[in-house]
């Protein structure tokens, strides 16, 4: 009996994928255990292993598709001794039921992806509002396909999109052929009806409940100097998950000067008496941020009320420092943890944070590197950045927005003098760490940076 494969759930809370790549084609046979597909999820790009063995009877999900539901049906697994005659034209009555959605799922995103490559602009997983959803029917009741940014051009310049004839896949209407109806005139104005497109403009100052529609902001640009770049699953998750943040966790944020010359001494002392390899490379090379994951770590041992995150019903206490370390990638950002930070020495710490990195930035990250934590570090400081205030990512109860250490005029013993100082500020969860208490933290933390010698300890 033909067996489905299905979109698996990479981490406990993904909904949805894109299936960027099939590594067999139809045809191919597979066994348990062969990678078969790289899913992308909204943070990282895994492999996909088969569970049963057999052949690749039919794709159902090409490469490249965004969007895809966990369980939806992306393959059908032919058994031995079975041909393409056992797939049924309603598709695989296979062991496994795909989720409801994904009869509906599967073609709609293959249509959506040949509209937008048809147009040259990038895939959209959803209609644009200045347009309709589906086919439009044609006055003799002939259907009408057409792109979502063909649709949104025509509803912005008010044009029939049914009298536009199509020159893409099937006879779809792309971009060119409204941009080309527009210039030559063949396409009537639409029927005046109610929609986003038309919808009279907001009031001068008044709050917006959602975000602007395409539609409306793009009629702020008429001369068309703009390019639409649609969201992808990390950023659409950035967003949702820090609206939720600002929005549900109460910040509050405390902040000190650091001064870090004693830490850059030692530092260079480190670095330099590292061992090295036949090659002369030495065993590990230290940065500033290793040192403040460190010092963030045992700061948060110190003071292990702090280590906290907040649940309704409970204040749960982490009985160690996993520190989650803020790390930029094309598209959005990442924060890799690393795990029992305060036991770790600062070489062991970088070399990990080497390895996380590189992961990151190449989307090879596995769920268990990223996801928990119970604080995290974002530094900016080598962008010159002097302070900022950082949004809490939950479960965190705290984040550190490290800035950049610069030369500054202190008072020292009475006189002026020149030190290198770091600004740093703690964004705290206000439900779950109190203003002396997140004092508390930051002391413990700036004692450690401005001791450095007491993190060897």
């Amino acid at each position: 009996m033909p067996i489905d494969i299905l979109m698996p759930a990479l981490s406990p809370t993904m909904e949805e994928g894109k299936l960027a790549k099939w590594l067999v084609k139809e045809g191919d046979t597979v066994s348990s255990g062969d990678v078969i597909a790289e899913i992308e999820t909204d943070k990282a790009t895994m492999e996909v292993e088969a569970v049963d063995e057999g052949t690749v009877g039919k794709i159902l999900v090409p490469d490249d598709t965004e969007g895809v539901k966990v369980n939806a049906r992306i393959a059908i697994l032919l058994e031995e001794g079975e041909d393409a005659s056992a797939i049924s034209d309603a598709g695989s009555t296979g062991s496994a039921k795909p989720a409801p959605q994904a009869e509906k799922a599967d073609a709609p995103k293959a249509e959506k992806t040949e509209a937008a490559s048809a147009d040259g602009a990038a895939k959209t997983s959803a209609p644009p509002e200045g347009g309709k959803a589906g086919p439009v029917p044609r006055s003799n009741g002939e259907r009408v396909f057409a792109s979502p940014l063909a649709r949104r051009i025509a509803a912005l310049n008010d044009l029939d999109i049914t009298a536009v004839k199509g020159s893409g896949p099937r006879g779809r209407i792309v971009q060119r052929d409204v941009e080309a109806a527009m210039k030559s005139g063949a396409a009537k104005p639409a029927a005046a009806e109610a929609s986003p497109a038309k919808a009279a403009p907001q009031a001068a100052g008044a709050t917006m409940a959602t975000p602007p529609s395409d539609d409306a902001v793009l009629k702020l640009f008429e001369d068309g100097s703009y390019e639409l770049v649609p969201h992808d699953g990390m950023r659409k998750t950035i967003a949702r998950r820090l609206t939720e943040s600002k929005q549900t966790v109460p910040h509050f944020y405390l902040t000190a000067d650091c001064n870090i010359d004693a830490l850059l001494a030692l530092r260079a002392q480190l670095n330099s008496s590292a061992p090295k390899d036949k090659d002369g490379n030495p065993a590990y090379k230290l940065s500033v941020n290793d040192m403040i994951i460190k010092a963030q770590a045992l700061a948060l041992k110190a003071v292990p009320e702090a280590n906290a995150s907040w649940t309704e019903a409970n204040m749960v206490i982490h009985k160690h420092a996993d520190v989650g370390v803020a790390v930029s990638i094309p598209g959005g950002l990442i924060t890799p943890i690393i795990r029992r930070a305060e036991e770790k020495t600062l070489s062991t710490i970088s070399n990990e944070m080497k390895g996380l990195a590189k992961r990151a930035k190449d989307r090879k990250l596995q769920p268990s590197e990223y996801q928990g934590g119970s604080t995290a570090v974002s530094n900016l400081g080598m962008f010159g950045v002097r302070d900022f205030y950082a949004v809490i990512n939950p479960p965190h109860a705290t984040i550190l927005a490290v800035g950049a250490g610069e030369k500054r005029a202190i008072v020292k013993d009475d006189a002026v003098a020149i030190a290198t100082m770091m600004t740093v500020t703690l964004a705290t969860d206000h439900r779950a760490v109190d203003g002396a208490l997140g004092a508390q933290l930051l002391k413990a933390f700036k004692g450690f940076i401005e001791s450095p010698m007491s993190m060897l300890v």
